[in-house]
């Protein structure tokens, strides 16, 4: 499997890259709509048809310089070997010093990414999970290693996380929850989405408040309503709109340094391409925020979404 470098930029070498695209086809452990591995394709087609010019920061993606790797292949000895591949692949990226973005894939594919950054840097860094569900299920499914159980392997791995969107969980997770105090880092979706709707969003900035300096930002795409994004896997209705998370997005970008990020949980339906083009232009967004700075609030969210 081989695809073409993230919206027809000319992909420059690992070693001269400003950003790493990373497509992981990954989606051995869903549960419920299973077409997630066909997510980075996806991605990566639309970004095709993209136009390369950002109209909020005012720039072209040809200023950045790209390297798309070839898609990693899947480990078929099961799911914990995968999680070990990705991150022996993303430690790889990383020493070439390039702000690495993972297309997935199921969202279980965190784990690998989150300890290769944890492996490569003694700096600390917390965890910003935009999300449905809380996935903090100890095992499913007869694994450990399942996109339902990511972030528990995140809270394993003693990585502070504040979670954004969440609206589906277990009674075994909400007692994780409450055993485990982690009440304050949740900013449930029947709270912040009703906010944002009557335009308060103080809430971003306590997101904010809580995250550490450095920052790795897991999406998956799940956290948004499914009126916005239908092609997922497991959708939740009451989710945030697209400019709410962009919002969000600059807010962090803003005031903290941002390590990485990932993108998941995109399951293509066929003939309907709204949800491939989103993922898309969110990736072309996180690297604008990333490269070229955030607009100053006055000029942009006082008149803006």
């Amino acid at each position: 499997m081989s695809f073409a470098p993230f919206a027809g930029v000319d992909s420059v070498s690992l070693q001269q890259a400003q950003v790493v695209v990373m497509p992981v086809p990954y989606g051995a452990t869903l549960c419920y709509g299973t077409g997630a591995a066909r997510g980075p394709e996806a991605i990566v087609a639309a970004s095709m048809q993209m136009e390369w010019f950002d109209e909020e920061l005012l720039w072209d993606l040809s200023a950045v310089a790209i390297h798309t790797t070839e898609p990693l292949e899947v480990d078929l000895s099961g799911p914990e070997a995968m999680i070990r591949a990705i991150q022996h692949r993303a430690q790889q990226y990383g020493a070439h010093g390039g702000w690495l973005i993972a297309l997935g894939g199921e969202h279980s594919i965190t784990t690998g990414l989150v300890r290769a950054r944890q492996s490569m840097s003694p700096e600390p860094f917390s965890l910003l999970q935009i999300d449905a569900h809380a996935d903090l299920r100890d095992s499913y499914q007869g694994t450990p290693w399942s996109h339902a159980c990511v972030m528990r392997r995140i809270f394993d791995l003693a990585i502070p996380c504040v979670r954004v969107g969440i609206r589906s969980l277990s009674h075994e997770e909400w007692q994780f929850v409450d055993q485990q105090r982690l009440h304050d880092s949740f900013f449930w979706a029947h709270q912040i989405v009703p906010a944002s709707r009557e335009g308060r969003y103080d809430w971003i900035d306590r997101v904010v408040e809580q995250l550490l300096p450095s920052v790795y930002i897991t999406i998956d795409l799940d956290g948004l309503d499914p009126s916005v994004v239908p092609a997922v896997g497991t959708p939740e209705p009451g989710g945030l709109d697209y400019y709410t998370l962009l919002r969000l997005l600059r807010q962090v970008f803003r005031s903290r340094h941002v390590v990485g990020c990932d993108i998941t949980e995109l399951s293509p339906i066929a003939g309907q391409p709204a949800s491939d083009f989103l993922a898309a232009k969110l990736v072309h967004k996180l690297m604008g925020y990333q490269y070229f700075g955030v607009v100053p609030v006055d000029l942009y969210e006082r008149n803006g979404p």
